[in-house]
């Protein structure tokens, strides 16, 4: 297996997540019972897999690896991933900061939340598209199979410092029941 195959999945999990959090965006400006649980489930979904496991297979490994075999980061793709990252990490402390208020009985804080939730929807699918179309293919042309071989141990020792024994299992479970939950296919 290629270690863009690995990401490749872990990006299906991401793009149920972000209709997941569509949904939950619409019950939390309705109301909706369970909503604001749903949103903090979600949002521990994208600090620590999409985060701290996924980015962090990106720009601990692979990015170097790319960076190394002559993929620049400065005005290449890599530079946009990474400022990308950054754009997603700003729109998931903002929906923390507006889930924090809306527990505090602030107003507006719904419809804050979805704001910034409809504005990382776009932005990761957007970035998926980028890595799966662009990124990826270009990663699989320039890494050897030696060396594509070393990134996937790089990356199991980040999924079980990063995200540890069961979590993975469990953020899909999680996934899979609000999936269910919100009707969606």
């Amino acid at each position: 297996m290629r270690p863009t195959q690995e990401l490749i999945a872990e990006h299906e999990a991401v793009l149920v997540a972000l209709q997941v959090l569509e949904r939950v965006a619409e019950a939390l400006a309705t109301g909706g019972k369970d909503a604001a649980e749903h949103l903090d489930q979600l949002l521990d979904f994208l600090k620590v897999f999409v985060d701290r496991c996924h980015h962090g297979k990106e720009e601990d490994v692979l990015f170097p690896e790319l960076e190394r075999r002559g993929v620049p980061r400065e005005g290449g793709p890599i530079g946009v991933m990474l400022w990308e990252h950054e754009e997603g990490r700003r729109h998931i402390r903002a929906m923390a900061d507006g889930l924090a208020k809306l527990q505090g009985g602030e107003p507006d804080a719904a419809a804050a939340i979805g704001s910034s939730a409809s504005a990382y929807v776009d932005l990761l699918r957007l970035h998926i598209r980028k890595e799966n179309t662009i990124l990826f293919p270009m990663a699989d042309r320039v890494v050897p199979a030696d060396a594509a071989a070393g990134l996937i141990e790089a990356f199991e020792v980040i999924e079980r410092e990063r995200v540890g024994a069961g979590r993975h299992e469990a953020f899909h479970a999680m996934l899979h029941g609000l999936r269910e939950r919100y009707g969606i296919g």
